[in-house]
């Protein structure tokens, strides 16, 4: 990317391994409940080809209209990291960088995800930091309910 972008980060923790957390991110029935999923919308598409080349397509049905989000998966190395661009409809012309690394932490891991966009779009960085910080909040009360269902 150029030198005029913006890098913001949102870290995670949970307590399951790095590849359960990573595997759930590209698993498109789970993906579904967390991954751009609003408070007030309803997601009603996922689609994840989870493979470099592969492209993702996640529409959640909100109350002022359907949002498009979208990406190519460009490095994915289980568990530990994944790299995709990202766009959503509106600026399919300007796509970002998404990175996601996942390291062991204790019995758990820790997810740290690194957005790099344009400068043009500074003022857009605390809501999208907060969109990505709902994304992996959202991603905890997944893994925590497919755990108890596991072991429940």
């Amino acid at each position: 990317m150029p030198a005029s972008t913006i890098k913001l980060h949102v870290s995670q923790t949970y307590r399951v391994p790095p590849a359960v957390v990573y595997d759930a991110w590209l698993n498109p029935e789970i993906a579904r409940r967390f991954l751009f999923a609003t408070d007030d919308g309803h997601v009603i598409r996922a689609d994840i080809d989870p493979h470099v080349g592969g492209r993702f397509f996640v529409v959640d049905r909100r109350p002022t209209g359907d949002a498009f989000h979208q990406g190519v998966f460009l490095e994915l190395k289980r568990p530990q990291r994944m790299v995709f661009s990202f766009s959503v409809e509106e600026h399919d012309h300007n796509c970002d960088r998404v990175e996601i690394n996942i390291e062991p932490l204790g019995g758990g891991s820790r997810l740290t995800l690194t957005h790099e966009m344009c400068a043009e779009w500074a003022e857009h960085e605390e809501k999208t930091r907060q969109g990505w910080a709902h994304v992996v909040e959202g991603l905890g009360r997944e893994l925590e309910q497919e755990q108890f269902k596991a072991t429940g």
